[in-house]
């Protein structure tokens, strides 16, 4: 190569580093100034404050304090409604029309009520054949009878043989017999007159009627059902454990199908368990006037003794995922923040629940509006009178 050529190529490679030398100081100083921007940037402006609005409250809410009650211990049991006593009125008589049909099912009757009557013409005049044959049977045994006294006065003298003597004694026992069951049969007839209106044995309600007009009876065949006095008692099954803590005379509150309540009172218990199903019964006397019903499935609280129970307002507890919880405030201030506290409920009374496990006494908690907060919410706290939005 020749001394020309390498000259030139010298003279190339310094025309290039000067521009490459001014590429990277241009490329530096466009970093340098893009950092200060941003520095520039990050620091506060004089004379503007920092963002620092206050958090807005979730909700209203009204306070109130876990406290302690006491309380009357339950037990609650199922049972059925039925008669105190029932009676069945029935046909005593066989044969005969029912002729007349007083009462009808839920009518209220007294004792000696006349609530069905049978045909009595045949029994009349039965009556009217056993009255004459009774005349009969008296007149044949007072004609025995004196027979028997003459027969008597003539055997001192020897006027009559010892057979004559005794056939008159025989007919005077058995015309007398005869007079007996005349007698006898007369009472009886009667007796079927008397059955023959079907009266009431007890003051109460009818139940049931089975009495059709027209219908020929049959001895023993059931007409009405009665219960007695309209006195209802409720059935309530209950294991060995809980009839050991029931006594005679304790108060029940029954729930009715419809929502109803019907107090009760125990009347008395059972001395043995069912064989089977290890249940004893207890019967309780419904107090007059509720909307019970024989027949009808209640349950029964049966108060027990008093005993200290926590107690905040129903309203208070939550359900989550099938646990309850208690909405906690806080801070006692206006403003505070919630957490959902678990716990564990017990016994209920109106419109408080127990609290058995998860909270103390005397806490705060939001007695109005929990229904709606979640963990961690900010709440507005009302007077106890005011009212949530």
């Amino acid at each position: 190569m020749s001394n020309l050529e390498l000259n030139t190529n010298h003279s190339a490679d310094k025309s290039k580093w000067p521009r490459k030398a001014i590429v990277i100081g241009l490329t530096l100083a466009g970093f340098a100034a893009t950092a200060g921007v941003i520095a520039f940037a990050a620091l506060p402006k004089r004379g503007v404050q920092p963002d620092t609005k206050p958090a807005i409250p979730a909700l209203n809410v009204t306070r109130t304090e876990s406290h302690r009650e006491s309380w009357s211990a339950t037990v609650e049991v199922p049972g059925a409604v039925a008669p105190w006593q029932e009676a069945v009125l029935s046909a005593q008589v066989a044969g005969l029309r029912l002729l007349e049909v007083n009462a009808e099912v839920g009518d209220t009757v007294h004792r000696g009520q006349v609530v069905a009557r049978f045909d009595t013409e045949m029994l009349k005049a039965d009556e009217a054949q056993l009255t004459a044959e009774l005349t009969k049977a008296e007149a044949n045994a007072a004609q025995a009878e004196s027979n028997r006294q003459r027969a008597l006065m003539l055997k001192a003298s020897g006027g009559l043989s010892e057979q004559d003597i005794l056939q008159n004694q025989t007919q005077a026992v058995t015309t007398q017999a005869q007079v007996d069951a005349v007698k006898a049969q007369l009472t009886a007839k009667r007796l079927q007159l008397r059955y023959a209106e079907v009266v009431a044995p007890d003051d109460g309600v009818i139940s049931s009627r089975n009495a059709t007009l027209g219908s020929v009876s049959n001895s023993g065949q059931e007409l009405f059902r009665l219960i007695r006095q309209n006195r209802l008692e409720w059935h309530g099954e209950l294991t060995a454990a809980q009839l050991a803590q029931i006594k005679i005379g304790q108060s029940i509150q029954l729930e009715l199908p419809d929502g109803s309540h019907a107090a009760a009172k125990v009347r008395k218990i059972s001395p043995s368990l069912d064989s089977q199903s290890r249940l004893g019964t207890l019967f309780a006397d419904l107090e007059a006037g509720s909307r019970a019903r024989v027949g009808m499935y209640a349950n029964g609280r049966i108060l027990l003794a008093q005993s200290p129970a926590l107690v905040v307002p129903a309203a208070s507890v939550v359900i989550r995922d099938g646990r309850s919880f208690v909405v906690k405030l806080k801070e006692e201030k206006e403003i505070s923040a919630v957490n959902l506290q678990s716990v564990t409920t017990g016994r209920r009374q109106g419109q408080d629940v127990e609290i058995l496990q998860g909270l103390g006494e005397n806490e705060q908690v939001v007695a109005q509006g929990a229904g709606f907060l979640n963990d961690g919410d900010l709440v507005k706290v009302l007077p106890s009178t005011g009212s949530v939005n």
